[in-house]
């Protein structure tokens, strides 16, 4: 049974409870964040706090996410995750218990904070190296989507319209630009350019998708953040997704279209690559 942590307290899942007037249960009032782990060691935790931090301070939600790295550590080891290749930890912080009203609690209640961990089966290679199938549909998500809140009905939406449709995943599309994926940002490679979405209000700023910008410019590939239209998009040369359960995880065929020549191109291959060598979590 895995063991999780709420409120200061790790205990077995099933003993694990909420009130109802949480305000994450009632409002979706909460910011959550994940962070993978290779071997048991956090990766790029600063970076995932400090996008917590502003997601919290965004919210008005007066928690300092620094406390979470022995949480996430505490999580790990007790879930006998240490020595996993990879695994990943999530943690929720909502406003806390209150009755139900729309503004804030007057005077504020304590956050609840909830985390658990998992193991990350990563696909084999035999599989990662056929590429997988997308869908686009319409972005309909808050305008926010930089701010990492539970309020996640849209990404769940979205992916059960990939499940529908028979492929691995779906693609936000707004006023005609290609954005990125329910769950993770987008990539494409431009005749030998790597190309992705400007930061903004309308994308996470990904802590991979940093990450994946940092391995090309190790390896010489030219990065370019832009906005690219769905049409730019069908004629991409590569394609691929990235994000804490994703890693770099390459489309081939997007709407029924192939991608390229609907094989994992070279640009995708060497950035995955140089991920797991980087990690240590091949």
């Amino acid at each position: 049974m895995s063991i999780v942590y709420l409120s200061g307290e790790y205990l077995p899942a099933d003993e694990a409870k909420v009130p109802v007037n949480d305000r994450g249960f009632l409002f979706a009032d909460g910011i959550y964040e994940v962070t993978p782990a290779y071997r048991g060691r956090l990766f790029r935790w600063d970076q995932h706090c400090a996008r917590m931090a502003r997601g919290l301070g965004s919210l008005r939600i007066d928690f300092d996410p620094a406390s979470l790295k022995a949480v996430k550590e505490g999580l790990l080891e007790r879930n006998g995750l240490t020595g996993a290749p990879v695994s990943y930890v999530y943690v929720q912080v909502t406003r806390g218990v209150a009755p139900r009203t729309h503004a804030f609690p007057d005077p504020p209640v304590a956050p609840t904070v909830y985390g658990f961990a998992n193991q990350y089966i990563r696909p084999s290679m035999e599989r990662w190296s056929q590429g997988y199938d997308a869908i686009t549909i319409p972005d309909q998500r808050w305008a926010r989507a930089d701010i990492k809140a539970i309020a996640l009905l849209p990404n769940a939406l979205a992916q059960q319209a990939a499940v529908d449709a028979g492929v691995t995943d779906t693609i936000f599309v707004r006023d005609g630009i290609a954005l990125e994926g329910s769950h993770a940002n987008l990539f494409a490679v431009f005749d030998g350019v790597l190309t992705t979405a400007p930061r903004s209000n309308y994308i996470l700023h990904g802590v991979t998708r940093e990450f994946i910008i940092e391995l090309a410019g190790g390896l010489g590939i030219p990065v370019e953040e832009r906005s690219f239209t769905l049409d730019e998009f069908y004629a991409a040369d590569e394609a691929f997704l990235s994000g804490t359960t994703t890693e770099v995880r390459p489309s081939v065929k997007v709407d029924g279209r192939t991608i390229g020549d609907g094989k994992v191109g070279p640009v995708s291959r060497s950035l995955f690559e140089s991920f797991l060598a980087t990690t240590g979590g091949s």
